[in-house]
C-alpha cells in the first residue's frame, strides 16, 4: 500500500474505527489471495459527512453510492500506473426487495458496531472483519472456524428470505472453493429453493457466469443445484438430461454426467463455457433406440435453437448468445473434411470461434470418459492455421470487388440482387481461392446475372 494510502487510513483511525471487510480478506485467509486491487473498507465513528469531507483531502471521492453509506475513494497515483479504487462504507443493514430482488432497502448509521455489519452478510466466511489498526478479526459467526473446516453456512435461518438469490450464491462458492455445504444451511435451500423464482434473470445469469468462470470445476456447483432442487427451477433443460443413458460403446456416462465432465474439461471465455454444458441438451428428446445402441441425430441443431431460447431467458448479451449457439450448432462437425469444405466452416464460423469449436470437441472426446484420442482435431488444426496464414477469403468484404462496383456493373441500386450475386461470388471462391480477382469475380456475376435471367 502506498504511503498516500497509508495517510489516509491513518486519519480515519484517529477520528473512528477502520475494518477491511469483504473477499479479499476471505481470499486472504484461505491463502488464495492474489493482487491487492479491491480492498473494502468499513469505518464506524464517523458520519458520512465527514468521512467525505476527511477522505477528499486525499484524494477523489466518488459520492454513486452515498445513499446506501457507500463511497468510492481512489487516491493519487504516480503517472502511468493504474489507479485504485477502494469501496469505503458506514456499517449498515439491508434486505432484497421489488420485482426479481433488484432493489435493496439500505439503513447505514456510523454508531453501529461493526459486528452488526457482519450479521447481515450472506456466509459466515463472509461475515469477517480486520481492524486496520491493531490487525486483529472479528468474527461474530464463527466464519474462521468454517473456513478452516471448509464450509459454506449461512449466517441467519432468514438469509435466503431476504435475498433467495443467496442459494445459488452458495451453490458457486462450493464450486469455486471446493467447500462443502453445511447440512442446515442445505437443507435450508431444500425448503426454500421455489424462491429462486423470484429472483430476476440477470442476477441468476450473473452467478451462473461466475460458477463457470471462477470454479476449477463447475461441475460441482451444477450437480448440487441438481441435487437441492436449484437446477429444474434454472435450467429445466438440463435437468431433463439427468438419467439418460447413451448406449453403443461411445460414453461412459449420461448425458447429465457428459455434460458436467466437458464443462470441467473445457477452458476458454463464457462462451466456451456455456457450449460446453447446453451442448448435448437435446439429446433426450433425439434420442432413438436401436437393439443395444443409441442414435441422436439432429441433437446439435435442436440444442442450438434451445441455447438460444435458455440463453434469452437469462437476459444474456446477444453476442453469447449467437456465439454458443454457434458453437452447439456445429460440435458434430467432421475432422475428414476437404479443404473446400474446411473453408466452409472457417467462413461459417468465423475466426474468432474456430479454435474455440475445436477445443470443445477435443473436450468433448476426453469427457466421453473412453480414452478417446484427438489426434484428428489437432491435424484439423494445423490444416486451418496453414488456410489463414494464406490469408483467402472467408467473408464478403475478402472478395475482390462489393457492391458498388457490381452496382456500377450492372447499372442497378442497393437491393438483394446485390446479396445474392455477393454470395454466389463467395461460395465461387471458397471453392477456388484463385477465383478472387475483380475480371474473375465480374466474369462469374454475369454469368450468374445471365442464368437468373434466362
Amino acid at each position: 500500500m502506498s504511503r498516500i494510502a497509508e495517510k489516509w487510513l491513518v486519519r480515519l483511525g484517529e477520528l473512528g474505527r477502520v475494518y477491511e471487510v469483504g473477499g479479499q480478506l476471505r481470499d486472504e485467509l484461505l491463502g488464495i489471495a492474489g493482487e491487492i486491487k479491491d480492498r473494502d473498507y468499513l469505518v464506524t465513528g464517523i458520519p458520512l459527512d465527514d468521512l467525505i469531507r476527511e477522505l477528499k483531502k486525499f484524494g477523489r471521492v466518488d459520492l454513486v453510492g452515498k445513499s446506501f453509506g457507500v463511497l468510492k475513494f481512489t487516491p493519487p497515483y504516480p503517472p502511468g500506473a493504474a489507479p485504485v479504487t477502494y469501496d469505503i462504507a458506514l456499517p449498515r443493514t439491508e434486505h432484497s426487495t421489488g420485482v426479481g430482488h433488484k432493489d435493496f432497502a439500505v439503513e447505514f448509521d456510523h454508531t453501529c458496531p461493526v459486528e452488526d455489519d457482519l450479521l447481515r452478510r450472506d456466509f459466515t466466511i463472509n461475515a469477517l472483519a480486520r481492524d486496520v489498526a491493531a490487525g486483529t478479526i472479528v468474527d461474530p459467526t464463527g466464519g474462521q472456524a468454517d473456513l478452516s473446516a471448509r464450509l459454506i453456512r449461512q449466517v441467519s435461518d432468514q438469509s435466503f428470505i431476504e435475498d433467495p438469490l443467496r442459494m445459488l450464491r452458495a451453490v458457486q462458492f462450493v464450486a469455486r472453493f471446493e467447500f462443502t455445504l453445511e447440512n442446515q444451511t442445505r437443507t435450508a435451500i431444500v425448503e426454500q429453493a421455489d424462491l429462486i423464482k423470484t429472483v430476476s434473470a440477470e442476477r441468476v445469469a450473473e452467478e451462473l457466469n461466475k460458477l463457470l468462470l471462477k470454479a476449477k470445476r463447475p461441475s460441482l456447483g451444477f450437480r448440487l443445484m441438481q441435487e437441492v432442487g436449484l437446477l429444474k427451477l434454472i435450467l429445466p433443460e438440463l435437468e431433463n438430461c439427468v438419467g439418460v443413458d447413451q448406449p453403443g460403446g461411445y460414453h461412459a456416462y449420461d448425458v447429465f454426467e457428459h455434460s458436467l465432465h466437458i464443462v470441467d474439461e473445457v477452458s476458454g471465455p463464457l462462451r466456451l463455457k456455456w457450449a460446453a454444458l447446453l451442448h448435448d441438451v437435446n439429446k433426450p428428446q433425439s434420442k432413438r433406440v436401436d437393439g443395444e445402441k443409441a442414435t441422436f441425430y439432429g441433437h446439435d441443431k435442436w440444442g442450438a435453437k434451445t441455447v438460444r431460447k435458455v440463453l434469452r431467458r437469462l437476459r444474456c448479451s446477444n453476442e453469447l448468445i449467437q456465439q454458443t449457439a454457434a458453437l452447439v450448432d456445429r460440435h458434430m462437425f467432421t475432422t475428414e473434411v476437404s479443404d473446400k469444405g474446411m473453408r466452409r466452416l472457417i467462413r461459417k464460423m468465423g475466426e474468432e470461434l474456430i479454435f474455440g469449436l475445436l477445443d470443445l470437441r477435443r473436450a468433448d472426446v476426453v469427457a466421453q470418459g473412453m480414452g478417446g484420442k484427438t489426434l484428428d482435431v489437432d491435424e484439423l488444426e494445423q490444416r486451418i492455421r496453414d488456410e489463414l496464414e494464406r490469408k483467402p477469403p472467408f467473408g464478403l468484404g475478402d472478395l475482390a470487388i462489393g457492391g458498388e462496383a457490381l452496382m456500377r456493373e450492372f447499372k442497378i441500386g442497393p437491393g438483394p440482387l446485390v446479396g445474392s450475386i455477393l454470395n454466389y461470388l463467395m461460395e465461387q471462391v471458397l471453392d477456388d481461392p484463385e477465383l478472387n480477382t475483380r475480371e474473375k469475380l465480374l466474369e462469374l456475376a454475369h454469368e450468374f446475372r445471365n442464368n437468373e435471367t434466362s
